[in-house]
């Protein structure tokens, strides 16, 4: 079989199958061309389906406990309030721009998570959507990042405040993101020699975060007379058209590769973890805030406090174990019995209407074969990604009309706050992360049709061989071509 010698890899973040290969696909004729001549499918992603680490472990063959990087903020240690931001620097595996500059040759990589603070590679890097507005080095060469504000205006790393009510800027600044990000794509995919050319556009997960309720009937908040109701039609239909613009620039010896990091799900609400772990006697508080605080900043009786959580799209549950953190109460005897009653506990709770939440809680050690890091102590998938986890405590129920029938629990009583809430503490927010992404992958002489029981670690070894360059010891995954 003949392989192209050069790779490009357009990565959408938090592209779904059920939209871009089924509802929407006649919306995307350029990305539709591209299965038929290709192979593609479902890609499972990373426990948990997050950006950050997502993106490098594709990039790395890696999982996110081999990385230690579980989110994108991690516990520094073992303390109660330290966290810190996972960056370039976080990522100590070699990932295919670090392979190829080994071997000799060159990347272009354009806004790929996990490359700011910029990483050293043998090429081109734009930083990554965490790199800040007011960041001196966000482009390497330097001279490339001046170009593109002289002839684009100021480089637009992400969609910023994406959850707000501001639903018109939203929209605007979305389309605006990936107008301007393809565009850049194309200056630099024949400005000069490469080997791997590396995108990643955030706007997909902009709009399913920002506007998932105005296209979907099955989500909880759908409003079919919604002023939105034909922007994601609108959106993937532009997605299409500049992909296809990019897409043309390439020689026939360049092998194409439209992937994602997870994929998206409408979300049914918010569950409060940590007043659940009040109201089960696992968490106190020395005083009860008069207002919505963070976790980090409640006040916490640790030496009364067996374990507490993180929100996000998953939530992490840290126990407070004896001998390791600096207040702990659980015997290192007993840790294992406690988190087994965790689990328990966890998949008994039910939701606003009285029913089985439906939620996963996994050990690191049963998901990853390498656990680095500092990990949660239990992974939970509320609903199985269905809710969110939200790790404020001192909410009130804010449950909404048409979706509240029936509750009898999580209403405030005074003492402690409710457990259900259908407005995000950290702002709107209409979708959750799903585990499937998508897969497609383009070239003369590679394997066509429909792939099943993919995974985002089949993609390193797969691009490896594509690029000639050798497997590495202890990645996981298998090739696809």
């Amino acid at each position: 079989m003949s392989t192209p010698r050069r790779l490009a890899v357009i990565g959408l973040d938090c592209a779904t199958p059920r939209l871009l290969f089924d509802e929407l696909a006649e919306q995307m004729p350029n990305l539709s061309r591209l299965r038929a001549a290709g192979s593609w499918g479902a890609l499972r992603s990373t426990v948990p389906p997050i950006t950050v680490p997502a993106w490098s472990c594709l990039y790395s063959g890696r999982t996110p406990g081999e990385l230690g990087i579980y989110g994108f903020r991690n516990r520094a240690d073992h303390s109660y309030r330290r966290l810190v931001t996972a960056g370039s620097q976080h990522v100590r595996v070699p990932r295919l721009w670090d392979m190829l500059g080994d071997d000799g040759r060159r990347s272009v990589l354009i806004g790929v998570p996990g490359t700011y603070p910029l990483p050293q590679v043998k090429g081109t890097v734009i930083g990554d959507f965490l790199t800040p507005s007011s960041a001196d080095a966000w482009a390497a060469p330097a001279e490339i990042g001046r170009r593109i504000e002289r002839e684009l205006g100021p480089y637009l790393f992400d969609v910023d405040d994406f959850r707000t009510d501001d639903k018109a800027r939203i929209a605007q600044r979305l389309f605006d993101l990936t107008e301007q990000r393809f565009a850049v794509a194309r200056q630099l995919a024949v400005a000069g020699e490469w080997d791997l050319f590396a995108m990643v556009d955030m706007g997909p997960d902009r709009l399913h975060h920002g506007f998932w309720s105005t296209y979907d009937p099955g989500h909880p908040r759908y409003r079919p007379d919604d002023h939105w109701t034909g922007l994601f039609a609108d959106y993937y239909r532009a997605l299409d058209d500049h992909l296809g613009r990019l897409v043309e620039l390439f020689d026939d010896d360049v092998a194409v590769l439209v992937v994602s990091d997870h994929g998206a799900q409408p979300m049914i609400g918010g569950f409060c973890i940590n007043e659940w772990l009040i109201r089960e006697g696992l968490l106190r508080l020395r005083h009860r805030p008069e207002k919505p605080v963070r976790i980090a900043d409640a006040d916490i009786d640790w030496a009364n406090t067996t374990a507490w959580a993180d929100g996000g799209y998953y939530a992490r549950l840290f126990l407070n174990v004896a001998g390791r953190e600096p207040q702990g109460v659980v015997p290192i005897s007993r840790y294992e019995s406690v988190r087994s009653d965790l689990v328990e506990r966890l998949e008994k709770v039910v939701d606003h209407r009285d029913e089985l939440m439906g939620n996963r809680a996994m050990r690191p050690e049963d998901v990853y074969p390498e656990v680095n890091g500092i990990a949660p102590d239990l992974i939970i998938y509320l609903g199985d990604l269905r809710w969110r986890s939200v790790g404020t405590v001192g909410l009130s129920d804010s449950v909404s009309d048409g979706v509240s029938d029936g509750v009898t629990d999580g209403v405030s009583d005074g003492v402690t706050g409710g457990l259900y809430t259908f407005e995000n503490d950290t702002g709107p927010d209409d979708a959750n992360h799903a585990e499937l992404g998508i897969y497609q992958l383009t070239g003369d002489g590679l394997p066509t049709g429909q792939l099943t029981d993919a995974s985002i670690y089949d993609v390193a070894p797969t691009l490896q061989r594509l690029l000639r360059l050798p497997a590495v010891d202890g990645q996981r995954g298998r090739t696809l071509v």
